[in-house]
């Protein structure tokens, strides 16, 4: 076995020079007191209790947002991270107001519901009308104008996993209104419903009216269906007073720890502050702000001062606009040429299984190298799981980085019941197992840690 040099937990140079050692071995001390540090933090935890118990929801152009940017900022600059900034971000600002939904007939029975983001109000006594019930937009295409002119078109697609369904959220309305519909009600985007709601954003097309859309649970959708099964009719009246107001300031948030010999360079990890206006948040996305910005706060606890620069960004407005990610980007300017790689944690915090890379353009080669090195990180998390190191990945903050040639890096987890909480009343900090938690902050210390070290960008 190679012998490992170590000054201040850098390791010499002198270990490149032989020309054999893998990351895994020149950093498996390092890796091994980041974990360490990891499994025994509390600082990042109470961060996570702050944000969800005393902030709570943080929908983009509310206080509570307002809030998290700038309690999070303050506490970067005490906490002694470097660079700590608040660049200006207009984002859009949709209020839900007061909203219900109700079966008339056959039966007087409440629908659980929420508004979907960006929808349109009700006029004030309401939408009354006729449902007509679909499993697919092949299925309502077939229905034709004349039988979904006036009707409030009720989705009830089944769960096929996240990408597949959530097209009925985000574009459900708009294909029902060119047939007539009056409004949409989208059955959750989930596997496992307890009666929950789940909302999102949705969006309108410019060639069809703009009709109010909400979400109602699978067991609402389910009900209708089967009543329009037995050729039963079922009315509904939905009331909605959403709005949408003038564009409000937001921010994202940075701070960072100095390259000791390549400053210039970036890597850069983080999540998105913002959250829907229901639960608080927690798994989407507090966790992954939290866990990102605590996995670099570890590096600079164990005085690991890397070669380049180690960055956390808090991306605003991810959920209802994605302008935090370009509002980045712009920021940035020409720096980006000198991001070595961007790493996004979006997908709750369950147990960590690795990490997936994209880099946009890179020839066969220099991905293949790049996941050679990504698979000698991986080592390194081996013990705690998280070693699994696959192609594709980055997120949606992330992006426009990664259209410029940014290696991008997404967490990956077991994902077992994320979409079971994702945009509902029930994201809250008890989902999260703290133990988990922080193996997500290992995971991501030890890779953040590693590719801003190392002497070879990631790519190169």
């Amino acid at each position: 076995m190679q012998r490992r040099v170590f000054l201040s937990g850098i390791p010499a140079a002198g270990v490149w020079a032989q020309g054999r050692a893998t990351l895994s071995d020149v950093y498996h001390d390092a890796a091994a007191r980041l974990i360490g540090a990891a499994m025994v933090d509390e600082g990042g935890w109470r961060k996570m209790q702050y944000w969800c118990d005393r902030i709570g929801p943080r929908l983009a152009g509310s206080k509570g947002l307002e809030r998290a940017i700038e309690w999070s900022a303050a506490e970067m600059k005490r906490e002694g991270l470097v660079n700590v900034q608040t660049p200006l971000v207009k984002v859009p600002h949709w209020v839900r107001g007061n909203e219900s939904a109700i079966m008339l007939e056959p039966v007087e029975s409440p629908i659980v519901m929420l508004g979907l983001g960006g929808s349109v109000a009700t006029p004030p006594e309401g939408i009354t009308a006729e449902a007509v019930c679909v499993q697919s937009f092949e299925e309502l295409e077939k229905l034709g104008a004349e039988r979904v002119r006036g009707k409030i078109v009720v989705y009830n697609a089944p769960w096929q996993g996240y990408g597949r369904t959530v097209q009925y959220r985000s574009a459900g309305a708009a294909r029902a209104a060119r047939l007539g519909a009056v409004a949409a009600l989208v059955r959750s985007v989930t596997p496992v419903s307890i009666r929950s709601p789940h909302t999102g954003m949705m969006s309108y097309a410019e060639d069809a009216p703009k009709i109010p859309a909400a979400s109602i649970t699978v067991e609402d959708a389910l009900h209708i269906q089967r009543l329009q099964d037995s050729g039963v009719p079922v009315r509904v009246r939905l009331k909605m007073e959403a709005k949408t107001l003038d564009d409000a300031n937001s921010a994202n948030v940075i701070g960072e720890i100095a390259g000791r010999e390549r400053p210039e360079e970036i890597v850069v990890m983080g999540g998105h502050s913002d959250s829907w206006d229901v639960g608080n948040g927690a798994q989407d996305d507090a966790s992954g702000c939290i866990a990102c910005w605590q996995a670099v706060m570890l590096v600079k606890q164990l005085g690991l001062t890397p070669r380049r620069t180690l960055r956390v960004c808090l991306w605003t407005n991810e959920e209802n606009g994605l302008r935090g990610g370009r509002a980045y980007r712009e920021w940035a300017s020409d720096t980006v040429k000198n991001h070595v790689a961007a790493i996004e944690m979006d997908g709750g915090a369950e147990r960590p299984v690795g990490f997936g890379l994209s880099i946009t353009g890179a020839s066969e080669e220099a991905t293949a190298r790049a996941m050679v090195r990504m698979q000698e990180i991986g080592y390194l998390l081996r013990g705690i799981g998280a070693g699994e190191m696959t192609r594709g990945g980055g997120g949606a903050d992330i992006g426009p980085l990664m259209r410029d040639g940014v290696p991008g890096i997404a967490h990956r987890t077991v994902g077992q019941r994320y979409f079971e909480w994702h945009h509902t009343h029930a994201d809250t900090l008890d989902k999260i197992d703290p133990q988990e938690f922080r193996l997500s902050i290992a995971a991501l210390a030890v890779l953040g840690f590693v590719l801003a070290d190392m002497p070879e960008r990631l790519g190169d």
